[in-house]
C-alpha cells in the first residue's frame, strides 16, 4: 500500500503496509533513522515524534492513522524556527553535554520540545513529571539543568 505523508515538511509517499507503526515507516522507508526503537509498547519514549506539534510514540501508532497530519522527526525539529538551525532544547542538551550512549535522546528532546512549546505554565517539577521517557545512562540531573535553559531561551524569543 502507498501512503502519502509530510515528514519534516517534505512530502513523501511511501510504499508500506497500513498497519506498519510510524517508527518503521520514518526510519525504513523514509530514510530518517534519527527516532529511535526502544520498548516497541509505547513507554520508553525512545520513539517519540511531534504529530501536528504534539508528542506521540510513533513505535505504536499505526502509519495509517496519521493521514494528513504534519510528522515531525528529531532531524526536523528546528527548522521551523530557522531553516537548519538548532532548537533552543537541542541546543541546551548540547550545551549541557547530557548523552551518555544518545540512544534515548532523540525522544527526550521531541517529548521536552512539545512541554515546553504547549505547556509553557508548567512548573519545573511539573514538567520534569509530565516527561514519562527513560533514560538507562542517569542523566536526569542534567536534563533537568537543559529543560531549564532551555525554557529560558524560547522565553527570551
Amino acid at each position: 500500500m502507498s501512503i502519502s505523508l509530510s515528514i519534516n515538511g517534505e512530502p513523501h509517499r511511501l510504499d508500506v503496509p497500513d498497519d506498519m507503526p510510524l517508527l518503521w515507516a520514518i526510519r525504513e522507508a523514509a530514510g530518517l533513522t534519527g527516532t529511535k526503537y526502544g520498548c516497541g509498547v509505547g513507554v520508553c519514549g525512545a520513539c517519540t515524534v511531534h504529530i501536528d506539534g504534539a508528542a506521540e510514540r510513533s513505535c505504536v501508532l499505526p502509519v495509517s492513522e496519521v493521514g494528513a497530519r504534519a510528522v515531525t522527526t528529531i532531524e526536523g525539529l528546528g527548522e521551523g524556527l530557522d531553516a537548519k538551525a538548532l532548537h533552543p532544547v537541542q541546543q541546551a542538551w548540547i550545551a549541557a553535554d547530557i548523552p551518555q550512549c544518545g540512544y534515548c535522546q532523540p525522544g527526550f528532546v521531541m517529548q521536552v520540545a512539545d512541554l515546553l512549546a504547549n505547556s509553557p505554565t508548567l512548573s519545573d517539577d511539573d514538567l520534569v513529571g509530565a516527561i514519562s521517557n527513560v533514560c538507562r545512562c542517569g542523566t536526569y540531573p542534567r536534563m533537568r539543568d537543559a529543560i531549564a535553559k532551555a525554557r529560558a531561551a524560547m522565553k527570551a524569543k
